[in-house]
């Protein structure tokens, strides 16, 4: 009976034993499953934060690539900008030299010319005054010097000119050579106030219009023109060939009576919006438009015609002028064909580097036709100054002749006088002698000519 209790006892600890494992066993791993559903949790949280954070890297990594993008079609076109920049340099610097080698040859034929006019003034004036000169009373000298001291205040002012036009033509090559350098600075400046202008101005297309016309009038400015006849109109009207009133922004004068119009009332406001654009697609779609807009107004002008204007003597085509560079590269980097759909409406695109360049050029093609007027006024002047040196000539050679013939007059008269026979000093001697009463007296000197007769 005790074996059985025992058992029993045995029986029922191992029981309660197991039961007690089983819900310790149970508990943990109701805990276990409670911790893994926790950590499950967690990692889905820490999933979607996963998910949030590569979106926004996503977005920074695109954003970035975008500018370097950018960066990149800067950097090519500022390299392109560059070279433009080296071969305008080195055309300026060959026709620096050519224009000083000119200038200098004109120099030395000048002084040759002069050299030889002097040298021959000298044995002429030297001839007639050497043969003469025992004739010539102060009188004649003073003749003389009135004759050529306006001919040598015409030498000196030649001289002078010639000197003048000389340092002048040199100067103005100089100043060529350190505007070139500033140019590619000059560039890069309108372009940073012509995009903090436009972030400024957002889209009041009507303040845009305004603004570029000012961006336009900075470099004019800056280009060395001068508003007038030598350098652009402003507010310039005028009729078409059929009729229609036309006012271009600016008309660029050139020699010749040439002209060139210049329109910059482009809109940028699809532009600013594409800047400003947070999302690459609102971006595209905005840069779109803003191409859309520039050939929305190519087309415009090109139908205005402007270039047919009466009073205007221009090619057949007119310059349309975008103020922002930025804005130029994002257009023609849409659509690589909008040179040439603007060229085919007679249209020629324009951005402020470019314009400059060009405003540049017109400058100094004015300073060379300037240059050609002086060396032809010289040309002229040294033309009349040889007729003049002729004439001159002639007058010392008639004055020669005058004298030899007053010099024959004056031998004749003294030989009636008192050297001849029957000579009027000895008669009026003899009706002295004869007693005619007289208050004066002959001079003795011509007594003693008389008595050594």
């Amino acid at each position: 009976m005790e074996f059985v209790y025992l058992f029993s006892g045995v029986a029922l600890g191992l029981v309660i034993a197991f039961l007690y494992l089983n819900w310790k066993n149970q508990k943990k791993q109701s805990q276990i499953q409670l911790e893994f559903q926790n950590r499950e949790k967690l990692t889905d949280e820490q999933k979607v934060a996963a998910e949030k954070q590569s979106l926004v890297w996503e977005e920074r990594y695109q954003s970035l690539k975008a500018e370097t993008e950018e960066w990149k079609a800067d950097l090519v076109k500022t390299r392109e900008e560059n070279t433009q920049l080296n071969v305008r340099l080195e055309n300026a610097k060959v026709q620096f030299l050519n224009q000083e080698k000119k200038l200098q040859e004109q120099k030395a034929e000048l002084e040759e010319i002069q050299k030889k006019f002097t040298t021959e003034f000298e044995n002429i004036a030297n001839k007639i005054l050497e043969k003469n000169s025992e004739k010539f009373t102060l009188a004649n000298q003073k003749n003389i010097g009135e004759v050529l001291n306006p001919l040598k205040e015409k030498i000196l002012l030649f001289e002078k000119k010639v000197e003048d036009t000389y340092q002048k033509g040199l100067k103005d090559q100089t100043d060529l050579r350190a505007e070139l350098k500033k140019l590619h600075e000059l560039n890069t400046k309108i372009s940073e106030e012509a995009s903090n202008l436009t972030k400024a101005l957002k889209g009041d297309v009507k303040k845009q219009g305004n603004w570029g016309e000012v961006v336009l009038e900075r470099i004019l400015e800056r280009s060395g023109l001068n508003e007038g006849e030598q350098g652009y109109q402003k507010q310039f009207s005028d009729t078409s060939e059929d009729g229609k009133r036309i006012q271009p922004d600016i008309i660029i004068n050139l020699p010749d009576n040439k002209h060139i119009i210049v329109d910059s009332k482009v809109s940028l406001v699809a532009y600013e919006r594409a800047v400003n654009a947070t999302a690459e697609d609102e971006r595209q779609k905005f840069i779109k438009e803003h191409l859309l807009s520039i050939k929305t107004h190519i087309k415009g002008l090109s139908e205005k015609h402007y270039q047919t204007a009466k009073n205007l003597n221009s090619p057949d085509f007119v310059l349309l002028f975008i103020p922002i560079e930025a804005s130029f590269s994002v257009a023609v980097q849409e659509d690589q064909e909008l040179f040439s759909f603007a060229w085919d409406l007679k249209v020629v695109i324009v951005s402020p580097s470019t314009l400059l360049a060009t405003l540049r050029t017109i400058a100094s093609i004015w300073q060379q036709e300037n240059q050609n007027r002086n060396a032809l006024e010289i040309a002229r002047q040294g033309g009349a100054l040889y007729d003049k040196f002729v004439g001159f000539i002639g007058d010392m050679e008639n004055m020669g002749k005058n004298l030899e013939t007053t010099r024959k007059t004056y031998e004749l008269a003294m030989n009636k006088l008192h050297t001849g026979a029957g000579n009027l000093v000895r008669r009026a001697e003899n009706i002295k002698k004869l007693g005619a009463k007289t208050t004066k007296e002959i001079p003795g000197n011509l007594l003693e000519n008389e008595l050594d007769d």
